[in-house]
């Protein structure tokens, strides 16, 4: 039997009718509105913080930046390839060979009650292949209630990239029905780093979403949801090209049966569908050899189906996922005086995706609980355009037009809390199959080591055993201390490998990787919390993280974090509330030199911020100002590509209104 950590559990429910009440196993959560939401971290900016600025609070998330923009999520260490990212429940893939899209960049602040990540094996029921972990988008509902009307507006500024944030929702509830709707907008310029101008970081977004319950009966409840997101003109400094649009259409309908009985709870059905349109552009950069247009597209349709059972001993789920995508990208060069060349980058591949997956957390006692948690997938993917499948055949004669996979996941957890002491250990094991990228992608430029990339068709899947273990102690009056590690040993580990009988097809590229297994390879995982409640009004929290990653030679692996350290110190009375941060990362030693890493410097950089809340009859007003890099410290971060420095001194001020 294989066991799974279980971690700390945070209660999540803000409505009974809108999300089960049910405990879920989840290591953090980052609280987005201002809902009833117990526990979870939040930005000091609130509502008009950004996503990626949300994602920040996590302690498990790194974020890769390629501009100011749509930063990718690292969970454990571990990219996209490794990580589930849902919303909803919903599965949705970006539509850009650089991953400049990632999910997390089609939603706004506006629309989301709470972001909640599950590391590593232990996944929610909706993940696949999530060996490094999963995340998942919670939009925010107004939910069933008494007769209540919701007013709210954001606006934001912020100095250093001349960045104007502004939105605006409503919500109504009523016992049978409730909408909430609202709109946001976000628009930036170039900004500066230790006072030089960083160039092609601008963007502008809108954001417009709806969410509809209806009851139908009492217990028999449907909802629906609708999100518009565009973003035009977004800059990337460590590319070769910007976006001149990414826009998505997300939608969803649900319908839920509430039990009322002693074991059942819940049993959800939702159908969803969500088309990704991304168009890269280089007509903006100067001297640009060969001009290039390279739009993808990403098309999914799928339905997931939730039993939720519980009483004193189970809490149980029981989930059935179904998805159907389509990925297609191309380019076309315009030499000077030549006729246009066309390439297609992702063969139209259909992937169709069916899994089941269970979970049970066992309470023994009081002091003892297990978690369990399995899932197995079956996967079919074909490929739909001809000339990009005998393109690809060139280099893989036995190649085929259709594969099936299949993977899975399977974890148990064992939990002691004896006086003052939560005590975690266990272990798990999954597998991923080979993104289309990885698969299927062909002559794909990568900026961060200035390769082009070709997949490999015969990738066998990646797997890996993880082992970790937790204890948090509070014996000392307000003072708590946690530690957490994890390690995960993989075999077939998935990376681009030098192949030097081919020729670069980008000018300027070193070469030519193909994607291949390594035998093994190795990222280990550590991180120390701190929480001391000074005063009843001064807190004291901080952070120690740590980790390392491998190779079947013992060569560092790319973009794992070096040490790190942060620490906040905040003062709350009455409606005011003033914070000091610090945060930093040691110089980067292990760099992965071998796969065109290069080595970062340490750096520290403080930040200052306050707020204060106003009562203005039956309306609340919020302000927040603060000052980010106070010190106007030029720095990049390992995880920034291509080593593109991080904004310098930012002043900002934000405004709230509810009513």
């Amino acid at each position: 039997m294989i066991l799974e950590l279980l971690f700390s559990t945070l209660y999540i429910a803000h409505n009974s009718d809108t999300i089960t009440n049910q405990s879920h196993n989840i290591d953090e959560v980052v609280v987005v509105s201002t809902s009833n939401i117990q526990g979870g971290k939040r930005s000091v900016k609130g509502k008009t913080a950004s996503i990626d600025e949300h994602l920040q609070q996590l302690s498990g998330v790194s974020l890769i930046r390629r501009g100011s923009y749509a930063w990718e999520p690292s969970v454990n260490n571990m990219q996209t390839e490794r990580v589930s990212t849902t919303i909803d429940g919903m599965k949705i893939f970006y539509a850009c060979t650089d991953k400049m899209d990632p999910v997390t960049s089609y939603v706004e602040s506006g629309n989301l009650q709470s972001i909640s990540l599950n590391s590593g094996l232990f996944g929610n029921p909706q993940s696949t292949g999530n060996i490094g972990g999963s995340l998942d988008l919670k939009l925010q509902k107004a939910g069933f209630g008494k007769k209540t009307l919701q007013l709210s507006a954001n606006a934001g500024y912020e100095t250093n990239g001349n960045v104007r944030v502004a939105g605006v929702d409503a919500a109504l509830s009523r016992h049978s029905f409730y909408t909430n709707f609202g709109a946001y907008w976000r628009d930036a310029d170039n900004y500066k780093a230790g006072g030089k101008e960083v160039l092609y970081s601008q963007f502008t977004k809108v954001n417009l979403f709806g969410n509809v319950g209806f009851r139908l009966k009492e217990k028999n409840i449907v909802e629906g949801t609708l999100i518009y997101d565009k973003a035009t003109d977004v800059g990337y400094p460590a590319l070769n090209m910007d976006v001149s649009k990414a826009e998505a259409f997300i939608t969803s309908l649900s319908y839920r049966r509430l039990f009322g009985g002693d074991f059942l709870t819940s049993w959800e059905t939702k159908a969803y569908y969500n088309h990704i349109t991304h168009i890269m552009d280089d007509t903006t950069r100067p001297d640009v050899e060969i001009h290039m247009d390279m739009p993808g597209e990403s098309w999914t349709a799928g339905l997931y189906s939730l039993l939720v059972a519980g009483n004193s001993v189970h809490d149980a789920q029981l989930n059935y996922d179904l998805y159907y995508n389509r990925l297609f990208a191309d380019m076309t060069m315009y030499p000077g005086g030549a006729a246009p060349m066309y390439m297609v980058t992702w063969p139209d591949v259909g992937t169709l995706n069916t899994g089941l997956a269970f979970s049970d957390r066992i309470t023994l006692s009081g002091k003892h609980a297990l978690r369990l948690s399995a899932k197995i997938a079956f996967q079919t993917q074909k490929l739909n355009n001809e000339e990009g499948y005998k393109a690809q055949k060139v280099f893989f004669p036995k190649m085929t037009d259709e594969y099936r996979q299949t993977t899975g996941r399977v974890a148990l957890g064992y939990s002691f809390t004896p006086k003052d002491w939560l005590l975690s250990v266990g272990a798990g094991w999954g597998s991923r199959a080979p993104t289309v990228t990885e698969a299927y992608g062909y002559y794909l430029n990568n900026t961060f080591d200035q390769f082009d990339y070709i997949g490999n068709p015969a990738l066998k899947n990646e797997s890996a055993v993880e082992l970790n273990a937790s204890a948090k102690f509070s014996g000392i009056k307000r003072l708590s201390l946690q530690i957490d590690a994890n390690a995960f040993f993989f075999s077939n580990y998935i990376i681009g490998h030098f192949e030097n009988r081919l020729s670069a097809m980008t000018i300027g590229a070193k070469g030519v990787k193909v994607y291949g297994n390594l035998s093994d390879a190795r990222i280990i995982n550590t991180n120390f919390t701190a929480k001391w409640q000074i005063l009843k009004e001064l807190e004291l929290n901080g952070s120690l993280g740590y980790a390392l990653g491998t190779d079947d030679n013992g060569d560092n692996l790319p973009l794992v974090s070096p040490f790190s350290y942060a620490a906040n110190v905040a003062y709350a009375k009455g409606g005011a509330r003033v914070q000091f941060d610090v945060k930093g990362n040691a110089r980067q030693t292990n760099y992965a030199a071998k796969y065109g890493e290069t080595e970062t410097p340490e750096y520290v950089v403080l930040g200052l911020s306050g707020s204060y809340n106003f009562s203005l009859r039956k309306a609340l007003l919020t302000v927040r100002a603060g000052v980010e890099n106070l010190l106007d410290k030029r720095y990049s971060a390992f995880s920034d590509w291509c080593d593109i420095p991080q904004k310098g001194r930012n002043f900002y001020l934000n405004l709230a209104w509810s009513l």
